[in-house]
């Protein structure tokens, strides 16, 4: 029997079949190669030499991982980008769910208000951070402007050590809490009733409902959006470079920003692409820790 059909995978049917499946799915591979595999071997080989933007390169190995190390500035960008990620990522999860618990509701007219919410997340990033930017501005910002109908002097936002970074964070928690917010809203309407109608009959309060049972049961929508967020936050570049351009005095130069500050500007490509690499683990790790993490804390994920 076995014999039989092995005999029938090896005719023309079964190989026309192959073929038809390798055509299907060709445009795929082909842009996964062109787009994501030849860049990124590339960008590797690229960070082994020594690669100026103009003139020829020179192979030093694992030279450009050697100066990351012991390049001072190197650290001050990473700390700088986990202080982002570190004060983004629950600022954004936590507004988002607290909006998503107001507006999941099936009111009449809530629809403007999550249109309203959402509407940034459509707009122009760099738009969107030249008006912040102006909005920032220390002597006709929009901000200091309304401090001083309270006789309080405004600060100098972008141009302060420390609220430049503060103030881009706000500025990315609000560009991007809209998208968050719709999956959570999405999460919670898929909540059975049933287990609300139990929680009532059990004397639960709104409190205790909503962390026994609305949180457990939205974990996995949580675990996506704090992966996602993550990322986002550790490949944060626009508004850096519309508000700041990584000052005052490198306090808000973060990773990407100096990966390409050392390709565009210092034409250093083979040490850009190094830093870039650093950047790829770092996400990678971080990713899969919050991959083994899920099974702690994400609902039905124990067994995984």
């Amino acid at each position: 029997m076995n014999r039989k059909v092995k005999r029938r995978n090896k005719g023309p049917l079964a190989r026309e079949a192959q073929v038809t499946g390798w055509l299907f799915i060709s445009p795929m591979l082909l842009g996964f190669t062109l787009l994501l595999l030849f860049p990124m071997g590339k960008a590797l080989y690229m960070s082994l030499n020594d690669w100026p933007l103009l003139g020829g390169h020179r192979f030093v190995g694992l030279d450009n991982y050697k100066d990351i190390a012991v390049d001072p500035l190197f650290w001050k960008v990473f700390g700088n980008t986990a202080y982002f990620t570190l004060g983004l990522v629950p600022f954004n999860i936590v507004l988002a769910l607290m909006l998503a618990l107001l507006l999941s509701r099936s009111l009449k007219g809530i629809g403007i208000f999550r249109t309203a919410i959402f509407v940034p997340v459509m707009t122009s990033l760099i738009v969107w951070s030249i008006v912040w930017k102006y909005m920032f501005a220390t002597d006709s910002g929009l901000i200091n402007q309304l401090l001083m109908l309270f006789n309080i002097k405004g600060a100098a936002w972008l141009y302060d050590e420390r609220l430049a970074m503060p103030a881009v964070i706000v500025t990315s928690v609000l560009k991007n809490v809209g998208l968050n917010m719709v999956l959570f809203i999405a999460a919670i309407q898929q909540v059975s009733r049933s287990l609300y109608e139990a929680a009532e009959l059990d004397g639960a309060g709104k409190t205790k409902t909503f962390f026994n049972v609305t949180l457990p049961m939205i974990t996995p929508t949580v675990f996506l959006t704090v992966v996602m967020t993550v990322i986002g936050s550790l490949k944060v570049f626009g508004q850096i470079y519309v508000m700041t351009q990584g000052g005052p005095s490198n306090s808000t130069k973060v990773l990407v920003y100096y990966i390409w500050e050392k390709a565009f500007k210092l034409f250093q490509m083979g040490y850009a692409s190094a830093l870039a690499f650093v950047l790829f683990f770092v996400v990678l790790i971080l990713t899969l820790l919050q991959w083994q993490l899920r099974k702690r804390w994400v609902f039905n994920e124990g067994d995984a």
